[in-house]
């Protein structure tokens, strides 16, 4: 979902996903009646197919798209769309061009660990620290983690970004020593708040890699990839030379210059490259209960727990099975997982009942991160023309919906987030706010429809939301009449939003923030003015002695804090704007801005607690007085949010 900044996509979506919005699980109350259908076969699909994917890539302006159909035990269809290499003008080859599906590798990951259980080397339920070489300290309720709770994205992590990817393969880092060298705080008990994981991911793939004796690309090659003939798929980083030729380049949008080839240190979240046809492989197994042909991936018994294990958080939103997340839509039962990396985004999408599925993939997040919407249209159009069913209809009394509109407003943090590092100020930064409309239905501002606009949800039932199309829910948990956390469609097993804390992400920390560093700019930026005005009419400083330096040190001090924040902001941009940054070749600048900004904030509030003691102790004109207490509370405010979100400090973990 490119609509977010590009801050908050890597916290929230990149080298992961997070998936288009669709609706919940279909156990929905009162429903319309479905459209009629058309039948999926190969010359209606190729069609609506046609028309649809060459509409949306140029108007995405994205190069390169591939599309694969399965259905029962075939492969319907699969075609490949414009470029994978714009340069020489290359064309898609749904058999051979590599595409890199993000997150979708999870999947690979889910069905190895679940090899392990059904082998007996793995229980869901166990502490995993009994099949790891190194210990996970217990979480918040002193409970240790399961496979369950990794597998459902539950064991409480905070977000971890470093060394997350790049494009230098001396920087990869060895999966083993990945995992090890930081483990990231939990911040939810297990079991208790969907928050996606990336290094909980890892862990499990290094767990299959210490129960199977074999590496863990070796672990893939011989049990899913050579069983399902999938020749052309790899998790190895770089990408084997045999491979090399034929995998698809990456670019921002279609005008620019291909980008490198993305190599992720926790290989089990994000790592695969595959074609169009191999997917399709991997779909069949899925939708035949582990089965391919004549080969086996998992028993029948071990594929239904995986496919139907959910995991009910809230009730009315879709949720995670083991692995893989529920898309449900038109009453039908859906199971998926989406993927994205910095140039490629990806959907895989199982009607599991019907026997039908997709794997979709494009090589460029387009012009205005057209991917993501592109991405949410697909599923759309595809399931209401071959797969359609009972939108989600009902409604409560204006006057209750009114009621839950004001008790849901308000500003809420995303569940995955950093919580202890300089990055948790992405928190302050961009809170999600909802919001309530004239008409008695809310917004969320950040989930937007494919107009660009926010949705519109109207209360169905009691906490319980839908969009204007019927297609959408949104669903809320009340404890003591108060809302604290909801989800809405797809994100909602994977991510939740809670409540912020009125004193770290409050509606007031923002204005607050503003208004302090506008007051410190306009103080350094008139204190010269004020000195070249004096100077030009031969006027001395009004006052001496003490004033006079409790006035200059306040202004050093307001320039400090401000240029602390300043260059916290800035190395955090810089930081997201080229991912090879959010490595430990930054350690030593971060080590030094934590120095330099605490002294620089902590400096200056006491100058300003100074100025303001001075000036109100002598006579001087009120609005002097008045604006050393401005002065006060704006670097006050940067104290704050500097504390609160570990600007200060000496931690490089993140």
């Amino acid at each position: 979902m490119r609509a977010i900044s590009p801050i908050t996509t890597l916290l929230c979506a990149a080298v992961l996903s997070l998936p288009v919005l669709a609706e919940t699980a279909p156990e929905a109350p009162a429903a319309q009646a479905a459209p009629a259908s058309r039948a999926l076969t190969r010359e209606d699909l190729e069609a609506w197919l046609d028309g649809f994917m060459n509409f949306a890539l140029e108007r995405g302006d994205i190069p390169g798209a591939v599309v694969v159909i399965v259905k029962d035990s075939q492969t319907l269809l699969h075609k490949g769309y414009g470029y994978a290499d714009v340069e020489v003008q290359k064309p898609v080859d749904p058999e051979r061009t590599l595409f890199r599906p993000g997150s979708v590798s999870k999947l690979f990951t889910w069905t190895a660990v679940m090899q392990q259980v059904e082998r007996g080397k793995f229980d869901l339920d166990a502490d995993i620290n009994q099949y790891l070489d190194f210990k996970i300290p217990p979480g918040p309720g002193g409970e240790p983690i399961t496979l369950r709770n990794i597998m459902t994205h539950t064991p409480g992590f905070e977000e971890a970004v470093k060394e997350l990817i790049t494009e230098n393969p001396d920087r990869l880092i060895p999966l083993g020593e990945a995992v090890k060298r930081w483990t990231p705080n939990r911040i939810f008990q297990a079991g208790t708040m969907p928050a996606y994981s990336n290094y909980a991911t890892a862990v499990a793939g290094y767990m299959v890699e210490r129960a199977s004796g074999i590496s863990f690309d070796d672990y893939l090659d011989q049990n899913i990839f050579q069983p399902l003939g999938m020749a052309d798929s790899s998790f190895r980083q770089p990408l084997p030379k045999t491979l090399e030729a034929a995998m698809s380049k990456g670019y921002d949008s279609d005008s620019d210059k291909p980008k490198g080839y993305e190599l992720i240190s926790l290989a089990p979240a994000g790592s695969l490259a595959s074609t169009g046809s191999d997917m399709a492989r991997f779909m069949i197994a899925h939708l035949q209960n582990g089965a391919f042909g004549d080969q086996r991936i998992l028993a029948e018994e071990t594929a239904r727990k995986m496919h139907g294990t959910p995991l009910t958080i809230i009730p009315g939103l879709n949720r995670m099975v083991l692995g893989f997340y529920e898309s449900n839509t038109n009453g039908r039962r859906v199971i998926a997982h989406g993927g994205d990396t910095q140039y490629f985004h990806s959907d895989l999408q199982l009607f599991i009942d019907d026997g039908v599925g997709y794997f979709f993939s494009v090589n460029s997040a387009g012009k205005e991160g057209a991917a993501g919407p592109l991405r949410g249209a697909f599923f759309r159009q595809f399931s209401d023309r071959y797969l359609p069913g009972p939108d989600f209809t009902g409604k409560v009394d204006e006057a209750t919906a009114k009621e839950h509109a004001q008790a849901i407003a308000g500003t809420y943090l995303f569940a995955r987030r950093a919580e202890s590092s300089l990055l948790s100020v992405l928190n302050f930064v961009q809170p999600i706010k909802v919001v309530v409309n004239e008409d008695g239905t809310i917004s969320i501002p950040l989930l937007r429809g494919l107009n660009g606009e926010p949705e519109k949800w109207h209360e169905t039932e009691p906490y319980l939301w839908t969009d204007a199309a019927g297609k959408e829910r949104l669903a809320a948990e009340v404890v003591d009449g108060r809302v604290t956390r909801f989800s809405a469609g797809m994100l909602g097993p994977i991510i939740m939003l809670e409540r912020a804390p009125t004193a770290k992400a409050g509606a007031w920390l923002m204005p607050a923030a503003v208004a302090s560093l506008v007051a410190l700019a306009l103080t350094v930026i008139f204190w010269p003015v004020a000195a070249l005005v004096r100077r030009h009419y031969r006027k001395p400083l009004p006052f001496t002695g003490r004033e006079a330096k409790a006035y200059r040190w306040v202004r050093i001090g307001a320039l400090a804090s401000l240029t602390a924040m300043l260059a916290w902001g800035g190395i955090i941009v810089a930081m997201f704007e080229d991912l090879a940054m959010l490595s430990s070749k930054m350690d030593h600048w971060l080590v030094l801005l934590h120095v330099l900004g605490s002294i620089a904030i902590f400096a200056g509030l006491a100058f300003a607690v100074w100025h303001l003691v001075v000036v109100w102790g002598v006579k001087r004109r009120w609005t002097a007085k008045i604006w050393s207490v401005v002065l006060f509370f704006a670097i006050a405010v940067c104290a704050w949010i500097a504390v609160a979100y570990h600007l200060v400090g000496l931690g490089t973990n993140y």
